[in-house]
């Protein structure tokens, strides 16, 4: 874990409105800075960036945080990424998990040896673009690809020339350690060659636009069809997939992302508009790449082909995704007729065909769960059925996703006919809590959409969160029960306070980060419709939160003699409890 006081040093260093403006454009509008949101669409600019409070806030779809924040949503980073790619830009060391910290000489030496080695990719992918142009044979296959020079120069697609040291014209000395050392040449005991000859050159980024390896594919049937450079350094295949750089804007515009077997898929695509397509490196769909696509978007498809390797590819897919879900996310199969890849299919029918065979031929991932482990078992048999309990039990048990989980077991209990008590127990799980259903009435839906309307003690925590200082106005006993909303606003009065200095709102928004109160600040943020909510700050706001906190501290006191009362009827207080209440009573009668 990194610690707060690093979290708090490194957003005092850097400048949100900076980290912001390099990639959305703002203009300034009153004390905050305005742009149209990056995380949605919209015409009129409703993205606040507050150069005070270092903070952004989008009025529209609630979007919100510190430059950490904006840093992992905008770049798809996660939050020990997006720390360090902030540190590295103040030139920050981030501490290390058990305290322990580099020597700064240690860490100068490893940051120069870094860049050497984006250096040497980034000019190995220049060097390869240049040998395009100068090779009729890979323009020919590009252009019997139907590729266009924009789509060619937005993937940075190359030729590699045949020849055992090609990149000898570039790199001298050759061979040098960064170019054994980033997989670009071969050291086969002391005799050194280009690991890439005479292929067409795909060069793989990581989510800032770097260089970090390469695939290749070979111009006509010869073996192996892609090659691809080991893991290095800079590049581990399991982490990282093609595409996603390229593909950003295309993934937020759809709102879905597209997995796909080869890197020719992944340009092809976007040849005919598709655009949000990415492809595994060499490497079955892991884990992390699961982890990577839900940062990009809440619905992520699968395409593979549809023999056998396609579909065996699509089951590990699935396999890895499973302790990944999430209840708001989704995921898709579509498998395509075996005599097509995703390249052939889509110019063949076009954009519109294949889009329509995404959104509604393909197979949620509850469905193909079923049908993969039904395959070839006879469910009308006891022994097929208990065969399919055996087979998805360890399955079920890697969901964390409490809906889907839950679903999925249901779903299960149907199939084979067992009751779902006695099928949890058959699990080794606790049998579900039977709800007794209530009477729900609802007023009739209406088409405006109508803001959340927050309490009082929501209001005042988000005033605490905009004015930190006013944790000074929060005095709650001791004695007090506090849950839910209070105990968030409680834990935010102490957390601010127990700094020397006040925080920024930017500090106190990490502070939430991973705490039992973090989405209760979401959704009291997301509510915000108007900017005049998020400015305060004046005299009469402060007095009417000091007004606030006195309504809601009688409320509680109230709440303690109700609670009070109610156990002396039942089963009697203690000295101390009778204490409380007389001095509670005394004190309202005052």
């Amino acid at each position: 874990m990194i610690p707060s006081d690093f979290i708090d040093e490194l957003l005092a260093k850097v400048d949100i409105v900076d980290i912001i403006d390099e990639q959305v454009p703002l203009k300034k509008g009153g004390a905050n800075y305005m742009a149209c949101c990056p995380f949605h669409k919209e015409k009129t600019p409703s993205f606040s960036v507050s150069p005070i409070k270092q903070f952004y806030h989008c009025f529209s779809c609630g979007a919100h945080g510190s430059a950490i924040g904006f840093v992992m949503e905008h770049q798809g980073l996660s939050f020990p990424e997006a720390v360090q790619f902030l540190a590295d830009r103040v030139g920050m060391v981030v501490p290390k998990v058990r305290g322990q910290t580099d020597n700064p000489e240690v860490r100068a030496e490893r940051k120069k040896k870094q860049q050497t080695l984006e250096e040497t990719t980034a000019a190995a992918a220049d060097f390869y673009a240049q040998q395009l142009k100068f090779n009729p044979a890979a323009k020919e296959y590009l252009d019997k690809r139907g590729l266009s020079a924009e789509v060619i120069a937005h993937y940075g697609l190359g030729y590699a020339p045949d020849g055992w040291r090609p990149l000898a014209q570039v790199f001298q000395p050759y061979p040098n350690t960064a170019l054994v050392d980033t997989g670009m040449v071969i050291d086969n005991e002391g005799r050194h060659y280009d690991r890439f000859r005479h292929r067409i050159m795909f060069p793989i980024r990581n989510p800032r636009g770097q260089v970090i390896g390469f695939g290749g594919r070979v111009l006509d049937d010869s073996k192996p069809k892609y090659l691809n450079s080991p893991d290095t350094p800079l590049f581990d295949k399991g982490k990282n997939l093609y595409g996603l750089y390229e593909g950003r804007a295309a993934v937020k515009d759809a709102g879905r992302i597209l997995v796909v077997e080869g890197y020719m898929d992944v340009v092809a695509l976007a040849q005919f508009g598709v655009g949000y397509g990415v492809a595994a490196l060499g490497t079955a769909t892991t884990a992390e790449h699961v982890k990577i696509l839900m940062r990009q978007a809440d619905s992520i498809y699968f395409c593979f082909d549809g023999d056998s390797a396609g579909r065996k590819a699509a089951w590990r897919a699935l396999e890895n995704a499973l302790p990944q879900l999430k209840d708001d996310k989704s995921l898709h199969f579509l498998f395509l007729p075996e005599e097509h890849d995703p390249d052939s299919y889509i110019r063949a029918y076009g954009k519109a065909q294949f889009e329509d065979a995404l959104l509604n031929q393909s197979k949620p991932l509850s469905e193909y769960f079923w049908e993969h482990l039904s395959d070839d078992l006879n469910l009308n048999t006891q022994e097929g059925k208990a065969e399919l309990v055996k087979t998805s039990s360890p399955l079920l048990a890697q969901i964390t996703a409490p809906a889907l989980a839950y679903l999925l077991k249901q779903r299960l209990s149907e199939l084979v006919g067992i009751d779902p008590d006695n099928l949890a127990q058959l699990l080794g799980q606790e049998a579900p809590k039977r709800h007794v259903k209530q009477k729900n009435y609802k007023l009739p839906p209406i088409s405006v959409k109508q803001p959340v309307m927050l309490t009082l003690v929501q209001r005042q925590i988000r005033s605490l969160l905009i004015n930190p200082d006013w944790a000074a106005y929060i005095d709650l006993p001791d004695y007090l029960a506090l849950d839910g909303d209070f105990a968030c606003l409680a834990n935010l009065a102490e957390t601010i306070k127990s700094h020397a200095a006040v925080p920024a709102t930017a500090q106190v928004l990490e502070y939430m980060r991973g705490s039992p109160y973090e989405e209760t600040v979401n959704q009291i943020f997301q509510s915000t419709l108007y900017s005049e909510e998020m400015e305060g700050g004046g005299d009469e706001d402060r007095e009417n939160f000091q007004i606030g906190m006195k309504k809601l501290l009688n409320e509680l006191k109230y709440k303690q003699i109700e609670t009070l009362k109610q156990k002396s009827l039942q089963s009697g207080l203690n000295e101390n409890e009778k204490k409380l209440l007389l001095s509670l009573l005394t004190a309202k009668q005052n």
